[in-house]
């Protein structure tokens, strides 16, 4: 006879030290869920503060506030008769841990401690917490504090690395990175009985990364049987630069039964499924499991007085188990699309007093993209809005700056977009028309508020004040001039773009009558490959508020542009596609036309391979040239390879400290330079004279080897 066990796991848009809305959101979550009659609740990793507090982990009112709010829940006539597993920080002996709380029925039954922390990439979680490394199945006492102990009628609790036994199966919790470890908790939690796994999470999105994840946990049961509960957070929770993508998911023996959304608006979604345990215990029927199980050493067992599973007189004829479902993924193309967008509307939304966005659209691709993606979350808002989602509308209607009591409804996504975005085309005499009609008709077919003018007068202004003072007069390279002054004249147009942006940004509500006035954040485009080539000039409209397209490449980009012409659709990305990129700060002449891959004297696609071996390999000069020596001998000598390498480095350098005040961009892409906690590096690099000389010798080798006159390069 069947045993069904109905779960349940979420995704939750948390907040990070929202603690009355997190909490709001966590109790809506096990309504949700036992009103689809599941009898546990997993939600996502330290959702009680929100997964980016960073230093406020630090803070004791952190902890505080995090018990405070755990007593509200448990309390709550609404979270009666399900086990909770909750995350939140908890101070054990004057030691900061990330935990797990297990609770039922106003008690609470187990915390049970992070074991393996997420300290690489963007996670820093050991300048923050203690990993829980006692010997394994080590569990001590904690002292209840009085504010949930009034409530449970408990002093002490178990604290450690147990699990939850009920009358019909058993439940053990990994934390997130503890799925990633080489010897995960699951695998000798499985050989000692435990039937049902929780995993809470605070995984964030990453370009293609859902496969690898999917791919662990699909793995986790695939071979040790079991029902998986993975949570995890969605949004932008306060950690501007990431979005946490979802995707909670139930697993039961390598197959999935329920999935939530990747990427949503909703701030709170949860799935539900049923299971037959005896389907778990069918699966581990093998011999060698059998042996193994002999030399586990068992976990202590928290019991809880109730069963997950009906009784045979209380069985449901309808009630059946629920039927695998293909995993959804989304291309490469609908992620950018749909992550970006998503995280613009939490960032919007969560910045207090923000009326919109404003961008200054070139008519290149970049901005171009940005501004695609600001259409992207006006669809999705529309969306939201066309499905009753209130909090989308009450948010809608608060940016767009309508008064207390409006019933305004937006009737299409370009209207909403015309409410809350500005695009501006800002020429000079280095502007061609192509790129100025394409601004100014993108934003005509997205719905923005779009402003075409020209800069000169500011420009020349500047210069004359130089040439007053210095009685010098800059010229381009090509017309005569040296390097550094033409370099020096298309910085003051870049940076000047800057200032005339916030200019705008600032006033453009007030303007356009918005009620109460308000400000726009102003948008940055520029893409990871230009950022890693330094390919920007510092303080110009590389420095924005914000950048949703910083952590994707240009490559990507393109192929998200391509998507989003027939997506949305929008037929003007055609012409922007087919254009060649360029800054147009120099003068377009008969014979010249600035281009950027002339200019940088690499292609994009080359800048995404260098990328990716210096971060993802992690690659000097020597093992990517050598690298690449295996991946190009077909097409390139070692010399050039070697010119190219070296080429890459000497730009990547020179151009480090450019990152130090990078806009907060998005992250989407593995390469990401991020300086600020994803990528840290120097920005005083020395010459590479060892590397090189190295590669030299190397390359000469070759030469010699081939016949050929050997050349020393400078």
């Amino acid at each position: 006879m069947g045993h069904l066990i109905t779960l349940a796991t979420c995704s939750l848009n948390q907040w990070a030290l929202d603690f009355e809305g997190n909490a709001e959101r966590i109790i809506e979550s096990i309504r949700q869920a036992k009103k689809a009659g599941a009898k546990l609740r997993v939600g996502p990793e330290l959702e009680v503060t929100g997964y980016g507090c960073l230093d406020h982990f630090l803070e004791g009112d952190t902890y505080l506030h995090s018990f405070e709010m755990l007593a509200k829940i448990i309390d709550h006539a609404d979270c009666q008769d399900i086990i909770l597993d909750i995350g939140m920080p908890v101070r054990h002996r004057n030691v900061r841990y990330n935990c797990r709380v297990l609770a039922y029925n106003r008690k609470i039954l187990l915390i049970r401690p992070k074991q393996s922390l997420a300290n690489d990439g963007n996670y820093r979680e050991m300048r923050y917490f203690t990993p829980w490394q006692r010997e394994s199945r080590y569990v001590e006492t904690y002292y209840l504090e009085s504010i949930v102990g009034n409530i449970t009628g408990q002093k002490t609790v178990p604290f450690g690395d147990a699990v939850i036994s009920t009358h019909d199966t058993c439940i053990g919790a990994e934390t997130c990175e503890e799925l990633f470890t080489t010897r995960s908790p699951h695998i000798d939690m499985s050989l000692d009985g435990v039937e049902i796994f929780t995993n809470s999470s605070g995984s964030h999105h990453e370009l293609r990364k859902l496969e690898t994840r999917m791919s662990l946990i699909l793995e986790a049961t695939r071979k040790a049987g079991g029902i998986y509960l993975y949570a995890n957070q969605q949004g932008c929770d306060g950690d501007g630069r990431l979005y946490y993508d979802g995707s909670a998911m139930i697993v039961l023996n390598g197959q999935v039964l329920a999935q939530s959304s990747q990427f949503s608006l909703n701030d709170v979604e949860v799935v539900v499924a049923t299971a037959d345990i005896e389907d778990v215990r069918t699966y581990r029927t093998s011999p060698s499991r059998g042996m193994q199980t002999n030399r586990t050493q068992p976990y202590r067992r928290i019991e809880v007085d109730m069963r997950l599973s009906r009784r045979s007189g209380d069985l449901e004829p309808w009630i059946r188990p629920t039927e695998q479902i293909d995993i959804r993924y989304h291309s490469p193309e609908e992620e950018i699309a749909l992550g970006p967008a998503c995280w613009l509307w939490d960032y919007l939304r969560r910045c207090g007093g923000a009326a919109g966005y404003f961008i200054p659209l070139s008519g290149g691709i970049d901005s171009c993209a940005t501004s695609v993606l600001v259409y992207s979350m006006c669809c999705l808002v529309l969306e939201a809005i066309q499905d009753g989602n209130e909090q989308v509308i009450k948010d809608a209607r608060r940016i767009c700056g309508e008064a207390e009591g409006s019933t305004w409804l937006p009737r299409t996504s370009q209207e909403l977009c015309n409410r809350l975005f500005a695009t501006c085309f800002m020429g000079t005499v280095n502007s061609g028309k192509e790129t100025r009609s394409r601004a100014k008709a993108l934003a005509r077919d997205i719905g923005a508020y779009h402003i075409d003018l020209n800069m000169d007068t500011v420009v020349t202004a500047l210069t004359n004040l130089f040439t007053l003072v210095t009685d010098f007069a800059p010229r381009f390279v090509v017309h005569g001039g040296s390097k550094a002054e033409g370099l020096a004249l298309q910085n003051i147009q870049a940076r000047l773009r800057m200032v005339i942006a916030y200019l705008f940004a600032q006033l453009l509500p007030t303007v356009r009558g918005r009620r109460n006035g308000g400000g726009l954040l102003v948008l940055g485009s520029a893409n990871v490959d230009e950022s890693l080539r330094g390919y920007m000039t510092k303080y110009d409209c590389s420095s924005a508020d914000i950048n949703p397209i910083g952590g994707i490449s240009k490559t990507d980009l393109k192929r998200f542009i391509a998507f989003a012409q027939h997506r949305f659709p929008l037929p003007i990305l055609e012409d922007f596609l087919t254009a060649t990129p360029t800054a147009e700060l120099e003068p377009i002449t008969e014979t010249y036309v600035q281009s950027d891959e002339v200019d940088m004297g690499m292609t994009y696609e080359e800048l995404s391979i260098f990328g990716r071996l210096r971060k993802i390999s992690k690659c000097g000069p020597w093992s990517m040239y050598e690298k690449l020596l295996h991946a190009w001998s077909d097409s390139l000598t070692p010399r050039e390879i070697y010119e190219k390498t070296r080429r890459f480095f000497y730009f990547y350098s020179i151009n480090r400290h450019k990152m130090t005040t990078l806009t907060p961009s998005y992250h989407a892409e593995a390469y990401g330079t991020d300086d600020n906690r994803f990528d840290l590096r120097p920005f005083l690099y020395p010459a590479f004279t060892w590397p090189y000389k190295k590669i030299e010798e190397n390359v000469m080798a070759w030469e010699a080897r081939a016949g050929k006159k050997v050349v020393k390069a400078d």
